[in-house]
C-alpha cells in the first residue's frame, strides 16, 4: 500500500524553459495554499477536547482523569511526528497530508457522536491516542513541500506565513464550536461538527498539493531560485534511506538536541495555557460558554501578527539567527502569563487582552525552532528533524501540561499550575541560549 499510495511522485520530463517560469510560480502558489488549508485542518480536529472538558467535568470526571485522557493526543503525536515524518520524508505529501487529516477527522466524528466514546477516561485516552497518531501526519508533509518548493533564503518568511495556519484552523475550531452550539444546543457538537468540516479541507489539500517540482516537470528549487544552501550537490535531490536520516543527520546533530530540549518548555508553555484555559476561564473567572468559545478563537487569531512579526525579526533583524527572537518573546510571555492569572476575577476584558498576548508571542517561537530543524539538515531529512523537535515538544506537552498539570490542579490549585507554567518560560530561555554563539555559525550546516 505504501509504495502505491504513498511513495514520493515520480520525476518528470522537464518542461521546456520557456514555460518554466510561468508554471513554477502558479505552481508555488498552489501546492502553498494546499499545505495552508490542509495544516489549518488538522487544527480543527486537534483541540476540541478541551473545549468539552468543562462540560465532562459536569458529567463528574476529575481534572486528574481529563489531563490523563488529554496526554494521549500530545504522546501519540509527538511519537507520530517523529517516525511518521520520517515516513514522510519518504512519501508523496499530497496523499500523506490528506489522508492522515481524513483519519483524524473521523476520529473527533466518532467520539461526538457515539455516546460511548466519552463513557470512560480508557475510551476516551484511546481515541484520543488514535486521533494524536493521525495528527502526527499533518507537520511533517508541509515541510517536506516547504523545502522542495521554497528555497533557503525565502523559508523563513514562508515558514512564517504557514505557521499561521496553526491559527486559523484553532481560530476557526473556536467559531465552528460556537455554531455547534447554537445549532445543535449539545456540547457533544463541538467535536464531530469541526470534524465534517475538516473532511472538506483534506479534500482541498488533496487537490491543490503536488509533492515536488520535478514530479510536475519543473526543475529543483535550487536552480529555479539560484540560492544554494552550503554543501548543496545533486545528491540532495536523492531520496535517503531512513538510517542515512537518522544516523547521518539528526541523532548526530547538537543544535538539534538544543532547540529540541527548548521546544518541550515552549510546547509545555503553549499547552499549559491552552488546553486548560476553558476550564480556568469557567472555573475561576467564571465565565460562559460562549464567551469562552471566543476567548479560544481569539488567542489563536492574535498568533497571526505575532508570528509574521517573529520570522521577519529574525530573517532581517538578527540575519538568519532565531535565538535571539525566541528569548525576547519568551521574556514578554512571562510577563503575559503574570497577567492572566492575576487578573481580576469576571473582568473579560483584561483575561482576553492577556490571552491575545500569550498567543501573540508563543506561536514565534513555536514555528521559528520549526525553521531551525528544516535549516540544520538536507531538504529529504527535514522531516525526521522537524520531528524530533516536535516529539520532544509534544511529550513536553503530554507529560506536563496535561498529565501534570492536572495533577497539580487537583491537588494544590491553579496558582502552582502557573509557577510550573513560568518555570517553563525560564528553561525555554536556557536551552535557547546553548544556541546563541553556534547558531550562525552552524546554520545550513550538518555538524
Amino acid at each position: 500500500m505504501k509504495k502505491k499510495i504513498f511513495a514520493p511522485a515520480a520525476h518528470r520530463e522537464l518542461l521546456p524553459p520557456t514555460e518554466v517560469d510561468a508554471k513554477y510560480k502558479a505552481m508555488r502558489w498552489q501546492v502553498f495554499a494546499g499545505i495552508f488549508l490542509g495544516y489549518a485542518g488538522y487544527y480543527l480536529v486537534r483541540k476540541n477536547f478541551s473545549l468539552v472538558m468543562p462540560d465532562l467535568i459536569k458529567e463528574g470526571y476529575t481534572k486528574a482523569e481529563l489531563g490523563l485522557a488529554l496526554s494521549a493526543g500530545g504522546i501519540a503525536y509527538g511519537l507520530s511526528k517523529f517516525l511518521m515524518g520520517n515516513v514522510s520524508d519518504r512519501s508523496n505529501a499530497r496523499y500523506f497530508l490528506s489522508i492522515g487529516l481524513v483519519l483524524s477527522a473521523l476520529c473527533m466524528i466518532v467520539m461526538g457522536t457515539m455516546s460511548w466514546a466519552t463513557s470512560s477516561v480508557f475510551i476516551m485516552f484511546a481515541i484520543l491516542l488514535i486521533n494524536g497518531w493521525f495528527q502526527g501526519m499533518g507537520w511533517a508533509p508541509c515541510g517536506r513541500v516547504v523545502v522542495h518548493w521554497f528555497s533557503t533564503r525565502e523559508r523563513g518568511r514562508t515558514m512564517s506565513i504557514w505557521n499561521c495556519a496553526h491559527n486559523v484552523g484553532g481560530a476557526l475550531m473556536g467559531a465552528v464550536a460556537y455554531v455547534a452550539l447554537i445549532i445543535f444546543a449539545t456540547w457533544q457538537s463541538k467535536l464531530y461538527l469541526p470534524g465534517f468540516v475538516a473532511l472538506g479541507f483534506a479534500l482541498i489539500a488533496f487537490l491543490l498539493i503536488r509533492d515536488t517540482p520535478q514530479s510536475v516537470g519543473l526543475p529543483p528549487v535550487e536552480e529555479y531560485r539560484n540560492d544554494y544552501p552550503k554543501n548543496y550537490s545533486a545528491e540532495h535531490e536523492k531520496e535517503l534511506t531512513s538510517r542515512q536520516i537518522f544516523f547521518n543527520f539528526v541523532f548526530n546533530n547538537r543544535l538539534l538536541w538544543y532547540i529540541a530540549f527548548a521546544n518541550a518548555f515552549v510546547y509545555l508553555i503553549r499547552q499549559g495555557i491552552q488546553d486548560w484555559a476553558p476550564t480556568y476561564m469557567t472555573e475561576v473567572k467564571h465565565f460562559d460558554p460562549k464567551q469562552i468559545s471566543w476567548s479560544y478563537s481569539y488567542f489563536e487569531i492574535a498568533g497571526i501578527p505575532g508570528t509574521l512579526i517573529c520570522g521577519w525579526l529574525s530573517d532581517k533583524v538578527f540575519r538568519g539567527r532565531r535565538a535571539p527572537t525566541i528569548i525576547i518573546y519568551m521574556l514578554l510571555i512571562i510577563v503575559a502569563v503574570v497577567t492572566y492569572w492575576q487578573c481580576p476575577e469576571g473582568n473579560l476584558a483584561i483575561a482576553n487582552t492577556a490571552l491575545i498576548a500569550i498567543g501573540f508571542l508563543i506561536y514565534g517561537p513555536v514555528m521559528l525552532i520549526g525553521v531551525q530543524a528544516l535549516d540544520l539538515v538536507p531538504k529529504k531529512a527535514a522531516g525526521t528533524a522537524a520531528g524530533l523537535t516536535g516529539f520532544f515538544g509534544y511529550m513536553g506537552s503530554a507529560l506536563l501540561a496535561n498529565i501534570a498539570i492536572g495533577q497539580v490542579l487537583d491537588h494544590y490549585g491553579w496558582d502552582a499550575s502557573f509557577y510550573v507554567i513560568i518555570g517553563a518560560c525560564v528553561l525555554s530561555i536556557f536551552f535557547t541560549a546553548l544556541t546563541w554563539n553556534r547558531e550562525k555559525a552552524n546554520l545550513l550546516t550538518n555538524a
